[in-house]
């Protein structure tokens, strides 16, 4: 006679998603970065179908670089610049004007008002917004600058691209709800 022990096998699973395994809070942090593409998704094309058509003083917006400073100050160092490392990437294959040192800047100015914010400033909506609009500056700047010396723009063209900043970092305040929401996904995550 056999003895049924209570000991039953796993069901075997199929394909390689089968054997994958997230936890719960795993799923969440997925879902958190998840909605974060989809918010620069939704800049990227806010700024192709309708804010590249209007121009004020001769300038548009910028708002992809402006959601990824946005994204990065928010989250801090360590797990934003993985984002800003990544949305940059993702910038760059998306937009054939964006050249690589564009990438490299967005990278670099993001990670920068990050440590600074972190050392610096508290957490809160206040410094977050004068973090990303020092960001959206720095990196315009640095954008005409590496214009001029390509030979690609000329010294007049400055107010545009201030103008530009300014117009891009009007849209940071109505972004920053949805990212303070975005970012609770997921919970706190625990330090020493």
């Amino acid at each position: 006679m056999a003895k049924n022990s209570g000991f039953r096998q796993d069901k075997p699973h199929s394909g390689v998603l089968g054997k994958l395994y997230l936890t719960s809070r795993q799923r969440r942090i997925v879902a958190k970065w998840v909605c974060y593409a989809l918010v620069l998704v939704m800049l990227s094309v806010l700024q192709d179908v309708i804010f590249s058509q209007m121009r004020i003083f001769g300038a548009t917006t910028d708002l992809v670089p402006c959601g990824i400073f946005l994204i990065c100050i928010f989250e801090g160092v360590h797990t934003g610049s993985v984002f800003a490392l990544s949305a940059a990437v993702a910038y760059l294959f998306s937009d054939p004007g964006v050249g690589i040192y564009a990438m490299v800047l967005v990278v670099a100015v993001a990670v920068f008002f990050s440590i600074f914010r972190e050392a610096y400033l508290q957490k809160g909506f206040g410094a977050t917004m004068l973090c990303t609009a020092a960001a959206m500056f720095t990196y315009e700047t640095a954008v005409f600058l590496i214009g001029l010396f390509l030979h690609q723009t000329y010294w007049q063209r400055i107010v545009g691209f201030l103008i530009t900043a300014t117009l891009s970092q009007l849209a940071a305040p109505l972004l920053y709800p949805m990212v303070s929401v975005i970012g609770k996904i997921g919970g706190d995550i625990w330090r020493e």
